[in-house]
């Protein structure tokens, strides 16, 4: 069970279990199998705009093909009819090539880091992780870690990457963190709505983003407003726990910009991500249905 008010230790290795899609496979008391839960990134992406980031992808694939004429060579060998598979291993290679999962592998880093400061741990001076390569921790990484801590300072950290189950709309995911905090709240901030309060005492959800803050808004409160409504599960003991009063009207997003040792910290509306995680719920819902085309019967 959860100890409120202790991060827990990191363990060594991840044994959740997942089926082949990697979908985190969840006790349920009524079944005598674990179910399948639908990932919360998967979940709220049914009504993302997903325009640019395929442009971007597109973008990548032409880079990396200047640097990996190789995987081209490989690439035109291959019918896009009968070998999807290899193309898209290739794609995915030339993406590579291009660097464009560099700050996905930076961000990462940084996240790692962020636990060890929030669960009290020194900052190694190498980041070895099982199935990665071993990374220098820099200097400019400790000052990140410093401008983070300094930005999180009203944040007192009670859970850290712990599952958090979603049982009405078979959802699971892991928020970074749980915080308790008590000070001025969103509607001291220029712009906030009205009905922002303009104090906040108890728990919020907390999520670290280390990429361009200037998109995926509603996704991130989407994310958010599904984790508030969830409750912890520890896959060792098919345990659930409620989450410790979580608000489900406001969390906070800690922006933490790579190499420059800045952190800005950001209130994000969970009502209006609450709004949108239903509307993702109905579009999942009429996906399902499958005859909505019929044949035109003619008049003999």
């Amino acid at each position: 069970m959860t100890e409120f008010g202790r991060p827990q230790p990191r363990q060594a290795v991840d044994e959740q279990p997942r089926d082949r899609f990697g979908r985190p496979l969840i006790h349920v008391p009524s079944k005598d199998k674990l179910v399948a839960y639908t990932r919360a990134t998967t979940f709220i992406d049914a009504i993302e705009d997903r325009s640019s980031l395929e442009r971007w992808q597109k973008r990548m694939v032409l880079i990396g093909a200047t640097r990996d004429p190789d995987g081209v060579r490989l690439a035109g060998n291959l019918d896009p009819a009968n070998d999807k598979k290899q193309l898209n291993s290739l794609a995915d290679r030339l993406v590579e090539a291009a660097g464009a999962h560099d700050k996905r592998n930076k961000g990462s880093h940084l996240h790692y880091l962020s636990e060890c400061v929030d669960r009290g741990e020194p900052l190694p001076n190498v980041l070895k992780r099982p199935g990665r390569p071993s990374v220098l921790v820099t200097e400019q990484d400790r000052q990140d870690m410093a401008g983070y801590m300094l930005a999180t300072m009203d944040l007192e950290v009670v859970q850290v990457e712990q599952l958090v189950v979603v049982d009405d709309m078979l959802v699971a995911g892991t928020p970074d963190r749980v915080s308790r905090y008590d000070g001025p709240g969103p509607g001291r901030s220029p712009g906030a709505p009205e009905y922002a309060p303009d104090s906040i005492s108890g728990s919020l959800i907390v999520d670290l983003k280390t990429g361009n803050k200037a998109y995926g808004a509603l996704k991130r409160a989407m994310q958010l407003a599904l984790y508030s409504r969830g409750q912890s599960y520890d896959w060792r003991t098919q345990e659930r726990t409620p989450l410790p009063d979580v608000n489900q009207d406001w969390g906070l997003i800690v922006h933490l910009l790579p190499g420059g040792g800045s952190t800005v910290v950001e209130w994000i509306d969970l009502r209006i991500g609450w709004q949108a995680v239903k509307v993702a719920r109905q579009v999942r819902e009429l996906r399902r249905v499958r005859s909505i085309e019929f044949p035109l019967q003619i008049s003999m």
